[in-house]
């Protein structure tokens, strides 16, 4: 299309010359077009190359288990869809970021054969529920505690860890639990979350700010694994802390959906 363009240009300077236009207005016009040409062409460079970086980010974010939205809409306008798509890097950019921040921090854990990832956009230490506790009970055992007291230990060490905010989710395999103190399987995940955190912040020289743990109950309604074998259910068993995301990271995310 482009070559076409130019070509007919390019045997148009007698015909315009002919009428009234002098050879200096044909070049200046000339000129005129394919600066339009060049800058449309160079804004269609530099929007597929946002497009693919987007698609980047958006793939490695899905690797590492984060959820983003969508871009959403149609831009018609190439400048306007070039913007859109600089602006959407720019915030996968500021939640890479943020993962990539956290990780580092609690890379440590990783050594202790702790797990640490990202689970419905959140920051996740994965403690072993068979470690902690044994079938059935809210206590924690003694290796469950050695755990514990590593994993405070590696958030009280950093100012930035230790000042932010946490909550400690219980969860249960999907086997039937009635009757007891406990009822249920939210109620056995509500009192080991519980355990959890009084251990952590109010237990035995511990060293972590109260005022930034919580404790919640899932039951056996968020499993990672196939409850369906007794290796599943072993990993459903866990106690999980999850980083809670600040505000400004809340925004980061929700800027996406708009």
């Amino acid at each position: 299309m482009k070559l076409r363009f130019l070509t007919a240009l390019a045997l148009t300077p007698a015909l315009l010359l002919g009428c009234g236009h002098s050879e200096e207005e044909w070049q200046a016009e000339i000129q005129k077009y394919q600066a339009v040409v060049l800058d449309r062409d160079a804004k269609d460079k530099e929007l597929n190359a946002a497009k693919a970086h987007v698609a980047d980010l958006e793939a490695q974010l899905h690797n590492m288990g984060a959820e983003v939205a969508q871009l959403g809409g149609t831009l018609a306008d190439r400048t306007k869809m070039l913007e859109a798509y600089k602006a959407r890097a720019h915030q996968l950019e500021l939640i890479k970021a943020r993962f990539d921040l956290l990780r580092s921090k609690l890379e440590t854990l990783t050594h202790l054969g702790l797990t640490v990832h990202i689970h419905h956009n959140r920051m996740v230490i994965s403690l072993p529920g068979d470690v902690l506790f044994d079938t059935g009970k809210d206590t924690l055992r003694k290796d469950g505690q050695e755990i514990l007291g590593k994993v405070a230990a590696v958030i009280a060490n950093d100012a930035t860890l230790k000042n932010r905010d946490y909550q400690v989710a219980g969860h249960t395999d999907n086997a039937p639990l009635s009757g007891g103190p406990f009822h249920d399987n939210w109620g056995l995940s509500v009192m080991r979350a519980r355990s959890v955190v009084v251990f952590l912040v109010a237990g035995k020289g511990s060293i972590l700010p109260r005022a930034h743990w919580s404790a919640a109950g899932f039951g056996d309604t968020d499993p990672v694994a196939n409850n369906a074998t007794k290796d599943g259910q072993q990993k459903n068993r866990r106690s999980d802390i999850i980083v809670v995301p600040s505000a400004e990271e809340m925004l980061d995310l929700s800027a996406l959906a708009r």
